[in-house]
């Protein structure tokens, strides 16, 4: 996922993610309360979202809350969120 926060641009690995926010890997530090813009390239399409930091993990990463998602935007998150959580159940059962 790419992220913009003050200026700095970042490229980030994710976590976890919800319809809510998500966690990603940093190490870039971060203050809690910060506005960040998120773009994700993705089979399912563009997502572009706006998030504030919620938590700090230092050395670890950041947990981001969703305050700005488009409604064309909301559906593709929501069949990502769909398509990430097959794969994860796929792996426990073989």
């Amino acid at each position: 996922m790419y992220w913009q926060c003050r200026e700095q641009e970042d490229v980030s690995r994710v976590r976890d993610m919800s319809m809510g926010g998500l966690f990603i890997e940093t190490h870039q530090p971060r203050t809690e309360g910060i506005q960040t813009r998120l773009n994700f390239l993705v089979q399912e399409g563009q997502i572009r979202a706006d998030a504030v930091v919620r938590h700090v993990r230092s050395g670890v990463g950041l947990g981001l809350k969703f305050t700005a998602l488009s409604e064309q935007d909301r559906p593709k998150l929501a069949a990502l969120l769909t398509r990430l959580r097959g794969t994860h159940h796929s792996h426990g059962k073989s």
